[in-house]
């Protein structure tokens, strides 16, 4: 499933030749996504401008606007659910299977594609209130890369969030409550940098190994978006090619395999029926 760096190795990819693009139509193949796509999508998308591409969490947020002064704007949201991808092609490329939603814009359209139907696009008109206050995104956590998850202010961050909490401190990561996209390769990879295991209650941690967590947090993420993000079944970015985090990884999908530190067998264990990585040795 694709994570936050995934998400933004996308977002990265597209952005260059979307802005400020009109839209001159929208064709929905496909509308039994995780939710129906709108069949009024093009009614609404077309002859609006792209203004911005941005991201919360793992949704991306292409912001349109109306060019003849009236109040049809809005936030086009795109999650890319487990196989999805979003790329931007030129209109003449072959349809391909699961091809569901493209956003034409002249030459090049803006296309979405999703296996197994569990992504969503999602139309939120500025009518409907800021975005940020969404269903949607106004419960998810603070983003890694913001000023509020800086340096120190990370670990305080997720020290006090963490107070009382018997949960293991790597499902208190996956949660989505305390920081967004800590996704379950990113969760075993910081908590390895942090030297903490992941079976530790998070109420039980200190604020000092928090703060080495926040900054695991920020340095695994701000590496697997320059390695493309990790690729493991569907994934590739909006050029088309796969992410090589996985290559590099300390400790996921290394089972047994020698830790790159210490040289200890790493271990295996079920967190919430997802598999978790860690060095017995280094994490305690």
């Amino acid at each position: 499933m694709p994570e936050l760096p995934e998400v933004e190795v996308t977002r990265r990819g597209i952005e260059p030749s979307v802005i400020g693009q009109r839209i001159e139509h929208v064709v929905v193949r496909q509308t039994g996504l995780r939710e129906p796509v709108d069949p009024r999508l093009d009614e609404k998308l077309s002859g609006l401008k792209i203004e911005t591409v941005g991201r919360r969490g793992k949704f991306i947020l292409i912001r349109c606007v109306a060019t003849d002064g009236s109040a049809r704007g809005g936030t086009l949201l795109v999650h890319l659910g487990m196989t999805g991808t979003l790329r931007v092609v030129p209109a003449t490329t072959p349809l391909r299977a699961h091809d569901h939603v493209d956003v034409v814009l002249g030459a090049r359209v803006l296309r979405f594609n999703d296996a197994r139907r569990f992504g969503l696009v999602i139309w939120h008109p500025d009518a409907d209130g800021d975005i940020e206050g969404s269903a949607r995104l106004r419960r998810l956590g603070v983003e890694p890369f913001s000023p509020a998850f800086a340096g120190e202010a990370g670990g305080r961050h997720l020290f006090w969030l963490s107070r009382g909490r018997a949960v293991a401190v790597k499902q208190f990561l996956l949660g989505g409550e305390a920081v967004v996209g800590v996704g379950n390769i990113y969760a075993s990879e910081s908590l390895f940098r942090a030297r903490i295991d992941p079976r530790t209650a998070a109420g039980r941690i200190a604020r000092v190994r928090y703060d080495r967590l926040a900054h695991a947090v920020r340095e695994t993420l701000a590496e697997a978006i320059a390695k493309g993000g990790s690729t493991l079944r569907d994934f590739v970015g909006a050029d088309g090619a796969s992410g090589y985090f996985q290559l590099d990884t300390f400790v996921y999908d290394r089972a047994g395999l020698p830790c790159r530190v210490c040289g200890t067998p790493i271990r295996t264990i079920r967190q919430g029926q997802r598999s978790t990585f860690f060095c017995p040795h280094c994490q305690r």
